[in-house]
């Protein structure tokens, strides 16, 4: 297949964000089907906070569009504009993609934090058992709270700027996995295996501040950033040399 034919045939799948300039996903996701034999192309478009509700009306009236990404700002406040959430959406708390069925309903789900979870298990780095440090609460955040515990972390604490989102967001996570030790706490490395950026500090556009203090992080953990762009963001770039590196999530 021509991977540079687009016709009216084609199905489309739309990414929203706002800004948009970040997004580099959607053409790994172009390029994965279409190796797999679909005539399909995802494309970024530019939606503002106030247009959302918009954009999701005329998504579901595109009767070639299969459905839509859904990233920065937008993960959380999608959740009351969409016709069905699945369980997993429901419990997170936010949605990072959405189904468009043939009748127009829309459909939300959330494979942040699963896929992230495969991504470092894949790169040799299975979360399970190891002390994890969750720097952000938001929509992202929230997805790998739940993907982590279910993993099989042997403690979860997570930081956010707001520490009432991470209380809550510990909280929630303690309920759906009562046997997991979840806890929110402060932007601290020390003693962690695992410190995970899901924060937008180090996305182009948000260079200013860092996630945590640098010289908490030692050799012996893994780091990992979620940012898009840039490929290699300053978080995973600054760590002490002998730190590893896990920048990658479900893209």
């Amino acid at each position: 297949m021509d991977a540079r034919r687009i016709t009216g045939q084609t199905k489309i799948m739309l990414l929203m964000a706002d800004p948009v300039s970040h997004v580099v996903g959607t053409e790994a996701i172009t390029a994965h089907m279409r190796a797999a034999g679909h005539d399909f192309v995802c494309v970024p478009v530019h939606v503002g906070a106030r247009d959302l509700a918009t954009a999701l009306q005329a998504l579901s009236r595109f009767q070639n569009c299969l459905g839509s990404g859904v990233t920065i700002p937008h993960k959380i406040p999608v959740l009351s504009l969409l016709d069905e959430l699945t369980p997993r959406a429901r419990r997170i708390g936010s949605v990072n993609y959405i189904r468009r069925d043939v009748d127009g309903k829309l459909t939300g789900d959330n494979v942040d934090g699963s896929g992230f979870v495969r991504g470092a298990t894949e790169a040799g780095i299975p979360p399970a058992g190891l002390r994890v440090l969750l720097l952000g609460a938001g929509g992202a955040g929230r997805s790998l709270g739940f993907a982590l515990a279910e993993a099989g972390v042997a403690e979860l604490v997570i930081s956010n700027r707001n520490r009432a989102k991470a209380s809550d967001l510990a909280d929630a996570v303690s309920v759906a996995y009562p046997g997991a030790a979840v806890r929110c706490g402060e932007a601290d490395a020390t003693g962690f295996d695992m410190v995970v950026n899901a924060t937008s500090l180090g996305m182009i556009g948000k260079e200013d501040g860092d996630p945590l203090d640098f010289a908490t992080l030692s050799a012996d953990m893994v780091v990992a950033d979620i940012v898009m762009k840039p490929e290699k963001p300053g978080f995973c770039r600054r760590p002490k040399p002998g730190v590893a590196a896990c920048c990658s999530v479900a893209r």
